[in-house]
């Protein structure tokens, strides 16, 4: 029986607040059927596996070895994508990552290489490109409706308490997050500045940890130019009072586009079909309450890489372009740390 007969089997391992948006989505589509989960946590397994009508299991591997799965994605923390990625792939498994793709460049080139020798595909979450405002807002782009792009800028002025930090022993530390604001808020709109920018030529970074009793920074300011020759600025918290939703701003020499929460708020190009702002009721932002993202971008990230793999097709998001943001942000700890600019 072929994939397009049968749905995807899928296993999900960590069951973290992300996890269901995975769930939803994969009971939502007619390719994927979701056919066992895993956890460290004993009380969530057991009660998740009851509530859905699958199996179960402690140990990732057991799942990673389940014959109907196909597809594994990863929930767990971002510091514990790499193992289960890599029993995954030796189980011959696809594997769909949350974002990041890991917490260093190191690792993710192991899960990427991991999976191009076992010949599955591997695919890192960054919903937001899915956007209907974003798709509208990159097309235009790569159209030359804002004619020479020059500036973009990313800004994810958010806020997260303490008790967010407190609430699992894996937030804003080193080991399970990679740091804080700028790999786990900040990554998403990052992404999608690099997505429409191009490659990075230089990195200059400045980071601090101000409101949060945490290892992680909660502050984090960038300077970066492109292989282009355009120039952009990050600046991504977890500190700024209330929160703000994110903002994305790319200045072309005929035109400006500014996506705010999702949602285009700013459409100035003096060519080509440019609009004023769409309403997109699948975007939220997350700029107080990390729960307030909607997964409905997550479906259809999802949709996507499923026919893709059905048709033997790359992700939109693979590993490698998962890992570019990875790259930059990684280049901005370490401009941090030596205070020099960093070349790519």
């Amino acid at each position: 029986m072929t994939h397009k007969e049968k749905p995807l089997g899928f296993g999900i391992i960590g069951l973290g607040s992300i996890a269901g948006h995975h769930i939803k989505s994969i009971m939502e589509l007619d390719s994927s059927k979701l056919i066992a989960i895993s956890s460290r946590n004993q009380s969530k397994l057991q009660s998740a596996a009851a509530q859905y009508h699958v199996e179960a299991f402690n140990d990732y591997r057991k799942l990673t070895e389940h014959p109907d799965v196909d597809v594994v994605c990863i929930c767990t923390p971002s510091g514990f994508h790499l193992e289960p990625a890599l029993a995954a792939a030796d189980a011959g498994k696809h594997v769909i990552t949350e974002k990041p793709l890991e917490i260093s460049v190191e690792r993710g080139l192991k899960m990427i290489e991991a999976c191009e020798k076992a010949g599955v595909k591997l695919a890192c979450i960054f919903q937001n490109r899915y956007s209907p405002d974003y798709r509208q807002l990159y097309e235009a782009v790569k159209k030359g409706e804002l004619g020479k792009p020059v500036l973009g800028n990313a800004y994810i002025k958010w806020f997260r308490d303490q008790q967010y930090y407190d609430s699992t022993d894996w937030r804003g530390t080193l080991q399970g997050d990679g740091g804080a604001a700028l790999i786990n808020q900040s990554i998403h709109t990052i992404d999608l500045l690099l997505h429409v920018m191009g490659p990075v030529k230089s990195v200059f970074g400045r980071t601090k940890t101000l409101a949060h009793d945490i290892e992680g920074e909660d502050l984090g300011v960038a300077i970066l130019e492109f292989e282009s020759g355009a120039l952009g600025t990050i600046e991504g918290s977890t500190a700024i009072y209330k929160g703000y939703p994110e903002k994305l701003e790319i200045h072309g020499v005929e035109g400006n586009v500014i996506l705010e929460g999702g949602k285009i708020t700013e459409w100035t190009p003096e060519t080509g079909s440019g609009s004023t702002a769409t309403v997109n009721e699948t975007s939220a932002t997350g700029s107080a309450d990390p729960m307030a993202i909607d997964y409905k971008l997550h479906k259809s990230q999802i949709a996507e890489i499923v026919q893709h793999i059905i048709e033997n097709k790359e992700p939109m998001v693979n590993g490698r372009e998962g890992l570019k943001s990875l790259a930059v942000i990684e280049a901005i700890y370490q401009s941090a740390k030596s205070g020099n600019q960093i070349v790519m």
